[in-house]
C-alpha cells in the first residue's frame, strides 16, 4: 500500500477530570500532524450528583487562545454526552468548571502520517530512467571502441607489408646497378621482355594494394560516426495550478486526511507537499481551507 493511500493513524485516547485538575493533550513529535477527536465525555459512579461543566482550551485560527464548554453533566438526568466528531488540533487543555468530578473524557488520537504527492514520484521515476540510459551507454562505449582499434591496426600492418615491398624491390635495383657486366664468348642470348610488354617500375605500389587501404578509412568513419549517441534533453516540469492544488487536497480528504487548520502548519504543508513559496498563492488557498468545514 502506498502511503499517500494509508490514511492517518487512530489511537485510544482518554482522561479523568477531577476539581484543580487540569489535562493537557501536546505530543511533541513535529514531524507528523496530531489531531484529537472527541467521542463522550461521562460521570463516573463516585461523583457526586452535582452539576459538572467541563471546559476546553485550545487555539483559535488566529493564533489566539479560545476557551469553550465541551459538557455540561449531571449523574442524575445527564450522566453522559455523546460529542462524536468534536475533533481539535493540540494542544489542548481540559479542565472542570463546576463540579468536583471525577469526569471521564474518551476520544481517538490521529497521527496524519506524510504524504508523497504525484510530482515526487513522477521525479523518481525520471531519475531512474537517467539513470538507466546511462547504464547502457556505458555497456555499448566498449563494444564501438573494438572496431575502431581491430581497423587501425589491420591499416598499420598494411603500410608495413608495402613498405617492406619497396625496400625489397630498392635493393635489387641496387645490387644491378653495382655488379659489372662480364664478357662472354659465346653468343648472348636476347633479355626476356617483361610479360605483356610492360616493365616493372620499382618502388611503386600495385593498384590492388591502393585499393585495400581506402575501404579501410570509409569503415573507420562509419564505425565513429556510429558511436556518437544523441543525448536525451530532460523533460520540462509545470508547476501545479491552484486548481490542481485543491483538487488534490480535497481527494487526500476524502480518504479521511485532515488538512491543517492553523495558518502557520497551513503554510509548512503547502510549502512541504507543492513546494508553493508565493504568498498570494497560499494566502488563496487559506481562505479556501476555511471554506471546508470540518475537515
Amino acid at each position: 500500500m502506498d502511503m499517500a493511500d494509508a490514511g492517518p493513524q487512530t489511537y485510544l485516547y482518554g482522561c479523568e477530570l477531577t476539581s484543580g485538575k487540569e489535562v493537557r493533550f501536546a505530543p511533541e513529535e513535529d514531524d507528523v500532524e496530531h489531531q484529537l477527536s472527541i467521542r463522550m465525555v461521562c460521570v463516573d459512579p463516585s461523583t457526586k450528583d452535582d452539576l459538572h461543566l467541563v471546559e476546553v482550551e485550545g487555539v483559535g485560527s488566529e493564533g489566539n487562545k479560545v476557551t469553550a464548554v465541551l459538557a455540561a453533566l449531571k449523574p442524575s438526568t445527564t450522566p453522559s454526552v455523546c460529542v462524536g466528531g468534536f475533533e481539535i488540533s493540540p494542544p489542548v487543555v481540559f479542565r472542570l468548571k463546576s463540579g468536583t468530578g471525577p469526569v471521564h473524557i474518551s476520544g481517538q488520537h490521529l497521527v496524519m502520517m506524510p504524504s508523497f504527492d504525484d510530482e515526487e514520484m513522477e521525479e523518481e521515476e525520471e531519475e531512474e530512467e537517467e539513470e538507466a540510459v546511462v547504464n547502457s551507454l556505458k555497456r555499448m562505449a566498449p563494444a564501438a571502441m573494438r572496431p575502431l582499434k581491430k581497423v587501425k591496426m589491420e591499416e598499420e600492418d598494411e603500410d608495413d607489408d608495402d613498405d617492406d615491398e619497396d625496400d625489397e624491390d630498392d635493393d635489387e635495383d641496387e645490387e644491378e646497378e653495382e655488379s659489372p657486366v662480364k664478357p662472354k664468348k659465346t653468343p648472348s642470348k636476347p633479355q626476356t621482355p617483361a610479360q605483356n610488354g610492360k616493365s616493372h617500375k620499382p618502388g611503386t605500389p600495385t593498384a590492388k594494394q591502393q585499393k585495400t587501404a581506402t575501404p579501410d578509412k570509409k569503415k573507420g568513419n562509419k564505425d565513429a560516426q556510429a558511436f556518437k549517441v544523441p543525448q536525451t534533453p530532460p523533460a520540462a516540469r509545470t508547476p501545479p495550478t491552484v486548481a490542481d492544488m485543491k483538487a488534490k487536497m480535497m481527494a487526500s480528504v476524502q480518504k479521511g486526511v485532515s488538512l491543517p487548520k492553523l495558518q502557520p502548519k497551513f503554510e509548512n504543508y503547502m510549502k512541504n507537499t507543492f513546494k508553493v513559496t508565493d504568498s498570494k498563492t497560499i494566502e488563496e488557498l487559506w481562505k479556501w481551507r476555511q471554506t471546508v468545514e470540518g475537515k
